[in-house]
C-alpha cells in the first residue's frame, strides 16, 4: 500500500479491499450518478455518511487525505465561493428561488442567506464526490481496476491503458522529489524561510522538463517492453488479479442494484415528471417542495 499516495497496489484485508474489481467498479459508478444528480442536502447526507464508513473501515493513512481535503476546502470552499459572490451575488435567488438579504455593500454587491445556503451546498455537493473518490482509490489496485473496467465491456486495451496511468502517479511523484532533492543539492533554494513564494513556483517550474524528459523515457520503455510481449494481438485477455465473485460481491452488486432502482426514479419523477421549482432544496424557501 502506498501511504504517501493513497494508491493501493496490492489488495487489503478489509470487507471492501476483497470484494471483486467489477464489484467496486459497478458500485462506483452509481454512487458517481447518484451524487450528480442530486442537489438535496437531504439525499447527498446520507450517501457522504456511509462513504466515510467505508473510508475509516479501511484503516488510510489519513495525512495525505487530510492535504487533499484542505486543498479542496481553500481552492473550491473559500476561494470558489468568494469569486462566485463577486461574479453572481444573484446566484442564490438563480438556484434557490428567494432571496433574504443580510449585507448590502452597493448597487451591484449583497449577501443573502441564500446565496450562503447555495455555496454551502455546492461545497458540500463537492465533499460528497471527494469522499466517493477516496472511497474507491483506498479500496481497488490499478489491476483490479482494469479488470473491473473490462468486466463491464469496456475494450481491454482502454483498460490497460488506465491501468497504466493509474500506476505512473506515484512515479512520477517520485520523480519529482529524486529532481528537486538533485537540484537543492546543487544550489536551488525551496525552502520558505529562504525563499519567497514566486521564487519557489518559479524554480518548481524549472523542474518540469527533467520531469517530462524522464517520464517520456518511461513511456517508451513500458510500450516497448508490452510490444514484445504480444499486447494487443488477442482479441481478450485474462486478468490475474480477476477472481470469482464471492458472497460478499453478492450481497454489495445487491445493494448496488437497489441504489440504481432508486437513482433511475429519482431522475425519473424529480427531475421529470415533477421538478422542482429550482434547482436547490431550501428548508425555508417560501414555495413548496418535493416531500
Amino acid at each position: 500500500m502506498n501511504n504517501r499516495l493513497v494508491i493501493n497496489f496490492t489488495p487489503g484485508g478489509t470487507f471492501f479491499h476483497r470484494l471483486n474489481g467489477a464489484t467496486k467498479v459497478m458500485l462506483f459508478i452509481v454512487v458517481t450518478v447518484y451524487i450528480i444528480m442530486a442537489f438535496d442536502v437531504r439525499v447527498l447526507l446520507p450517501m457522504f455518511i456511509a462513504n466515510t464508513i467505508v473510508i475509516v473501515s479501511m484503516k488510510p493513512n489519513w495525512k495525505p487525505i487530510a492535504l487533499m481535503f484542505g486543498f479542496l476546502f481553500l481552492v473550491t470552499g473559500l476561494w470558489g465561493s468568494f469569486l462566485l459572490f463577486f461574479v453572481a451575488p444573484e446566484a442564490g435567488l438563480r438556484y434557490v428561488g428567494q432571496e433574504t438579504e443580510l449585507i448590502r455593500f452597493n448597487g451591484y454587491l449583497y449577501l443573502t442567506n441564500e446565496f450562503l445556503w447555495y455555496a454551502s451546498m455546492a461545497f458540500f455537493k463537492r465533499v460528497a464526490s471527494f469522499a466517493s473518490v477516496i472511497m474507491f482509490i483506498l479500496s481497488i489496485t490499478p489491476s483490479e481496476l482494469a479488470a473491473g473496467l473490462n468486466k463491464i465491456k469496456l475494450p481491454y486495451k482502454v483498460c490497460m491503458v488506465i491501468s497504466l496511468g493509474f500506476r505512473t502517479i506515484p512515479g512520477v511523484a517520485r520523480d519529482y522529489i529524486d529532481i528537486s532533492n538533485s537540484m537543492q543539492m546543487r544550489g536551488m533554494e525551496m525552502s520558505a524561510k529562504k525563499a519567497s513564494l514566486f521564487k519557489r513556483v518559479r524554480q518548481s517550474a524549472l523542474m518540469i522538463v527533467p520531469l517530462a524528459i524522464s517520464s517520456f523515457a518511461k513511456v517508451e520503455t513500458m510500450a516497448n517492453a508490452m510490444d514484445l510481449r504480444g499486447f494487443g494481438k488477442m482479441r481478450t485477455r485474462t486478468w490475474y488479479s480477476e477472481h470469482t465473485p464471492t458472497r460478499a460481491d453478492m450481497i454489495v452488486r445487491a445493494a448496488t442494484a437497489a441504489l440504481l432502482m432508486f437513482v433511475i426514479f429519482y431522475i425519473a419523477y424529480f427531475r421529470i415528471l415533477n421538478p422542482w421549482p429550482f434547482r436547490y432544496w431550501y428548508p425555508y424557501a417560501a414555495f413548496t417542495t418535493p416531500w
